[in-house]
């Protein structure tokens, strides 16, 4: 067991749905045309499966939000939105989106997954040695910016209540989801946020005064995000903050939902039983 410490509306392009109870019911652009900043990318998205990571997905030209709503009767009016990780050069979509978006749905709560844009992959094997995450992960941190938005546009739609939406991002989704917690503009936060084996990887942000809560992840035996997550949760004290760390004996980097017979198989139970503690599973009175 861990260790505790304590827009623009998009645009409707598809509907999937999947077997089971826990469904996706809609697939949103998430923006109105092409992205800001990538007018003149020309690749074409890329989708591996039985990966190492599970299903994989590179070269995101075209950002998406894939929403699953829980049942009416189930739901408790929160709302998280999740950003995979994959050094921002790709999406481990399954095991740290879709997969953690159904569990989440099936105790009633909003999940979004956001599929955001990834640089064209120019690469095979390892990071390159001059690799820069901060300006690979730029037009993701755009575009989980324009993510709460969206949500929050939709939120009365999809049963979201004010002050109840979170964001949590895997490894590289991490960087997605400091930037938004860290931002100026303390209303344009999310309202609480989690941070699974991912923090910010390049320069380490300013931290302002009073964050919303923060719930955090990661293994002792990561020798990919474990630096950052330490670096990260000792810049979060020092700011006066109190985030929830649990530091795992063993699950490297990258569990996500997959079961390895480790104690980070229980990391999302760990994050529901916060949520509760908080306040955030508690269904709101209708």
């Amino acid at each position: 067991m861990g260790l505790r410490f304590r827009c623009i509306a998009g645009i409707t392009a598809g509907l999937l749905l999947f077997s089971g109870a826990a469904q996706a019911q809609t697939t949103l652009r998430l923006w109105p045309g092409v992205a800001p900043g990538s007018e003149h990318w020309n690749w074409k998205q890329k989708v591996f499966h039985h990966t190492p990571m599970g299903t994989v997905v590179e070269d995101v030209v075209t950002p998406t939000l894939t929403v699953y709503l829980p049942p009416r009767s189930k739901a408790t009016g929160t709302g998280i939105l999740i950003a995979p990780g994959g050094a921002c050069v790709a999406l481990a979509i399954n095991r740290e989106g879709v997969d953690v978006a159904r569990w989440l749905q099936r105790h009633g709560i909003a999940a979004f997954v956001l599929k955001y844009r990834l640089q064209e992959k120019t690469f095979e094997g390892a990071l390159p040695s001059n690799f820069n995450m901060d300006k690979a992960c730029s037009y993701g941190i755009a575009d989980g910016f324009q993510a709460l938005k969206v949500v929050r546009w939709h939120a009365a739609q999809w049963g979201i209540a004010p002050g109840r939406l979170g964001f949590m991002g895997f490894s590289a989704g991490g960087m997605l989801v400091s930037n938004a917690l860290l931002q100026t503009d303390a209303s344009a936060r999310p309202d609480f946020a989690a941070f699974i084996y991912g923090a910010p990887f390049g320069a380490m942000p300013a931290i302002p005064p009073k964050l919303p809560p923060v719930f955090m992840a990661w293994s002792q035996n990561d020798d990919m995000g474990g630096y950052a997550m330490v670096r990260f949760y000792r810049a979060l004290m020092k700011a006066g903050d109190k985030p929830e760390a649990h530091i795992f004996s063993a699950g490297g980097h990258g569990f996500g939902m997959h079961r390895q017979g480790t104690s980070s198989d229980h990391w999302i139970v760990e994050f529901y039983w916060w949520l509760q503690d908080v306040g955030f599973t508690k269904p709101l009175k209708r």
